[in-house]
């Protein structure tokens, strides 16, 4: 077990600092303050960062630290904080390592018993959550779904029976398909839109899930999308589960018996609502056969 406290500025640590997602007077006094006084800014584009520096009058020296040499990266920028100096991490907009850039580095100055200094700030899927007007007691936050729409598919299957909020980030460029897959798969659900969010064209679209995709069908979409979805309600998700009562070998007979399936394909089927691997459905079934 590791103790670390964070209540003062350290000479050398890592600071995660947030940074607007779009309205620049949400940036903090304290986030100022550590942009100014670290030794270097770890950015996920430096041009994007470059800009926000500008603006804030900040002449401190930037380094990139993004997807794709962010290992390479990780490594320079350990030993430079072995070496006394401090780094601050951001992200294009809003709060590193969520669906950004930032997780390797913060592990490996845990690991390195290096202090992790996490700043509050901004963060889209919570203001959307709060602008939805649905349940924000329990959340799920998801990120970006996969591309791929068989993946997609696989994934909001896993996340059906959920009963919390659900939250999701997606391009406005794929937002009908995803939408529509949200349809298809969880139903006809409360769902909150959010785009733009703190930005002059900031907008919530509330409603069901058919009634959003019809407009959005109609409209061109611009900015980055929240889409906050009501969670299963507990008939839905007792529904879900109504195999739950079964044994695996009951469960595949019910497939044989009443939709004519194969062995192969009830076990196949089986597996998948269990969440469990092929082979040891088919080992428990033929095991008492």
């Amino acid at each position: 077990m590791k103790l670390q406290k964070s209540f003062e500025q350290k000479e050398a640590a890592v600071y995660v600092v947030p940074t607007p997602i779009g309205n620049l007077e949400d940036i903090t006094y304290r986030a100022l303050s550590i942009l100014t006084s670290v030794s270097v800014i770890a950015a996920e584009d430096t041009r994007n960062t470059k800009n926000l520096l500008r603006h804030f009058d900040i002449a401190t020296p930037l380094i990139s630290y993004h997807e794709h040499n962010k290992l390479a990266r990780e490594d320079q920028l350990i030993t430079r904080v072995k070496n006394g100096e401090s780094i601050a991490l951001v992200s294009d907009a809003g709060m590193p390592v969520i669906s950004d850039p930032g997780q390797e580095l913060v592990r490996a100055a845990v690991a390195e018993d290096i202090s992790v200094v996490v700043l509050p700030g901004a963060n889209a899927a919570l203001c959307a959550l709060v602008g939805s007007g649905l349940s924000a007691k329990e959340f799920y936050f998801y990120g970006f779904l996969p591309r791929k729409k068989k993946e997609k598919e696989a994934e909001l299957d896993r996340l059906a029976s959920i009963q919390a909020t659900l939250l999701f980030y997606e391009s406005p460029y794929r937002l009908k398909d995803t939408l529509k897959a949200l349809q298809e798969v969880l139903g006809n659900r409360q769902v909150a839109l959010a785009r733009e969010l703190t930005k002059r064209f900031e907008e919530y679209l509330r409603g069901t899930l058919e009634e959003v995709l019809t407009y959005v069908s109609n409209q061109e979409i611009k900015g980055e999308c929240c889409i906050v979805v009501e969670g299963a309600s507990k008939a839905s998700q007792q529904n879900s589960l109504w195999w739950s009562h079964l044994s695996i070998e009951e469960h595949i007979d019910y497939y044989r018996r009443t939709n004519d399936m194969s062995g192969k394909e009830a076990i196949k089927l089986v597996a998948k609502e269990r969440q469990l691997p092929k082979r040891e459905v088919y080992q428990k079934y033929h095991m008492n056969k």
